[in-house]
């Protein structure tokens, strides 16, 4: 299965507390919600198309209470995500969660070997293994190389304050955009999927003056 990353960002990317005021406070966060006033049929369209192509689901320990204590409560049989999310294998990175408290069922506690486990689960047969939130697991899986693809709904709002989707210290990479994969919704909010080309370094250059030209020059 590919390895992908599914989140929502803000201008200055921004991944925390999107849902609603309380989702996730940690470390003072009090802007929660941002995503809501941005909502329409033309981003759920997107979500539902992202949805579509899950086998699986990997979660961090924080997203699989927010989201297994939410989506068990939809149950619309024509409600994709809730589908989606509700029947196919979780799996859940945890050193503290039991096997009884991981009552979404199905769900897998991986407590040891991530990357190994993680590895050995993108061999299993399917389309994607798919992580929604979970931003501390995000970081180890781009630190390790492990993740295929990107997707990213970014919306019109800078926050200034929040977990970042890439802080600080990041791996360096460069993406590609498959054609036709970026695109502006209506209501500002862009849609873009990125696949990793490189990790661990940047391909760089210089604009020069060639004959009176401004030209840029890849090093």
């Amino acid at each position: 299965m590919l390895l992908s990353v599914n989140v929502f960002v803000s201008l200055d990317g921004i991944m925390q507390g999107p849902g609603a005021p309380d989702e996730d406070r940690s470390g003072g966060f009090d802007r929660g919600g941002w995503l809501v006033p941005h909502a329409s049929v033309h981003t759920s369209e997107v979500v539902e198309g992202w949805f579509r192509e899950a086998d699986a689901f990997l979660f961090g320990r924080t997203s699989y209470g927010l989201l297994g204590g939410y989506w068990p409560k939809v149950t619309a049989p024509d409600d994709l995500i809730a589908t989606k999310l509700n029947t196919l294998p979780k799996y859940v990175v945890s050193k503290t969660l039991t096997d009884e408290d991981a009552d979404w069922s199905p769900t897998t506690v991986l407590r040891t070997g991530i990357v190994d486990d993680v590895r050995r689960l993108k061999g299993l047969p399917g389309r994607e293994l798919q992580v929604h939130g979970s931003w501390k697991l995000v970081q180890a899986l781009h630190q390790a190389g492990l993740v295929d693809l990107y997707r990213l709904l970014q919306y019109p709002v800078v926050l200034g304050t929040g977990k970042r989707l890439f802080p600080d210290g990041s791996t360096p990479a460069t993406f590609a955009t498959p054609e036709g994969s970026a695109r502006v919704l209506p209501g500002g909010v862009v849609s873009l999927t990125l696949t990793p080309t490189t990790l661990g370094a940047i391909s760089a250059g210089a604009y020069t003056v060639d004959r009176g030209h401004s030209t840029p020059v890849p090093h």
